[in-house]
């Protein structure tokens, strides 16, 4: 893609007054604030498409995990291809495949169409903005409040889920699912401009340094490792494996549980399916306070310690949520939606810090693989709980497995030794 114009610091007043760190975290976040809103979209569609097609809910769960699993294993790929071709390429081009992927389901009339479409294509495009592109985004351009604008930028996630899931309820309810597909595809398509004009690879495109430092960052060597090099390198670290083995619990017992299968199981309880869409929306709402929150904290404590209180609370939150659902809203479920919300994603900002303490430059790619364990978790959370209720007939079990869960996570982060002098 050809580059256009850009003015510098020192023909840009503008620029001379608001650094362009800022405008690079401005795009990273509407960029991500999308990705997180086209993933989540599936777990409204669930029942729309099991009353149209007949297909069960494990079919339809399927194309979920497949779309976690690229949404994560496309992740530490996307974070090298940013290094050698540039961030604005490779989510420029996400984007575009995105919007197809939502656009042709429109057209499916069988189950593996819609494995190809929401799974494969939305998963593989939404997994270049995965939060591999945030550890890119802070490294390269920040190194004062990094910790800060690694949470404001996981909080994208959050946010999109605020903005896409009530909207997309909506619209499956009042106008059919393909309505709401279609609003995921324009969506997509109105980022690019965004991403075009303001996301920049390195400071040293605009003549400036990161935000922060004294001195120029050296921009990644032509020959740097690639992914699967810096996955073997990592395999021998043993903090790598606790790290990727507590977000692998992350991911089930966030995106692929609560994030996929709560509508559904709410709706069980006889509760209507925009009012838990709202919920769930709601759980993004508290998120963007926790994550900012937590961003800001790992800048000034220690992040294991950060892990064990997140993942400790997350799993006694989850224990009582099979006593929380009925038909209408009740004080205690309200208390689940701040606590939960505020849990969500604050893992993201510790674990992205510990890896960039632990594996230096090449931090980034390294979080893109323990990224890629938490939506492993992710995909089989989402297929195993939608398994679950097609057998059972409830999704009762798979809150308290994933609470259990939850307090294995926070053991690995104890287990975390403290960095080598």
């Amino acid at each position: 893609m050809t580059d256009l114009p850009t003015l510098s610091p020192a023909t840009n007043p503008t620029a001379r007054r608001v650094h362009w760190a800022w405008f690079v975290a401005f795009a990273a976040f509407v960029a991500l604030l999308g990705a997180a809103g086209f993933r989540a979209v599936p777990s409204v569609l669930i029942d729309p498409l099991h009353r149209e097609f007949g297909w069960s809910r494990g079919t339809i769960s399927a194309a979920v995990s497949v779309n976690l699993l690229l949404y994560g294993f496309i992740s530490p790929f996307a974070a090298a291809l940013m290094q050698r071709l540039g961030m604005r390429r490779v989510v420029t081009g996400a984007l575009l495949l995105v919007s197809a992927g939502s656009g042709l389901t429109v057209f499916m009339t069988q189950s593996w169409q819609l494995l190809l479409c929401w799974g494969v294509l939305v998963g593989a495009g939404s997994g270049a903005m995965a939060l591999a592109f945030v550890a890119t985004v802070t490294s390269s351009w920040f190194v004062r409040h990094r910790g800060l604008v690694s949470g404001v930028l996981t909080a994208a996630g959050a946010t999109g889920q605020l903005v896409f899931l009530p909207l997309v309820a909506a619209l499956a309810a009042e106008h059919g699912w393909r309505a709401a597909s279609l609003a995921v595809a324009g969506a997509a398509l109105a980022v690019v401009p965004i991403v075009v004009l303001l996301l920049r690879d390195r400071p040293a495109d605009v003549g400036t340094t990161a935000y922060g430092a004294d001195t120029a960052i050296a921009p990644p060597a032509a020959d740097a490792p690639g992914a699967l090099l810096l996955l073997r390198q990592a395999v021998r670290n043993r903090t790598f494996w606790l790290l990727a083995g507590g977000f692998a619990i992350c991911g089930a017992s966030t995106n692929g549980l609560v994030g996929t299968h709560f509508v559904p199981a709410a709706h069980d309880h006889g509760m209507p399916y925009t009012t838990a869409a709202g919920l769930l929306a709601l759980v993004g709402v508290f998120d963007v306070a926790g994550t900012v929150l937590s961003g800001w904290l790992t800048d000034r404590v220690d992040p294991r310690r950060l892990l064990i209180a997140y993942y400790t609370l997350r799993g006694a939150s989850l224990l009582v949520l099979p006593q929380l659902f009925a038909e209408t809203t009740e004080p205690p479920m309200w208390a689940f939606i701040v606590i939960y919300g505020l849990d969500w994603v604050a893992t993201v900002p510790p674990t992205v810090a510990l890896c960039r303490q632990r594996f230096g430059d090449s931090g980034p790619v390294v979080f893109g693989w323990v990224f890629a364990s938490h939506q492993a978790g992710a995909a089989l959370a989402a297929f195993g709980a939608g398994l679950t209720r097609d057998v059972f007939g409830s999704y009762e079990f798979v809150w308290y497995a994933a609470g259990g869960l939850c307090a294995i996570a926070a053991l690995f982060s104890q287990r975390i030794r403290s960095p080598e002098r």
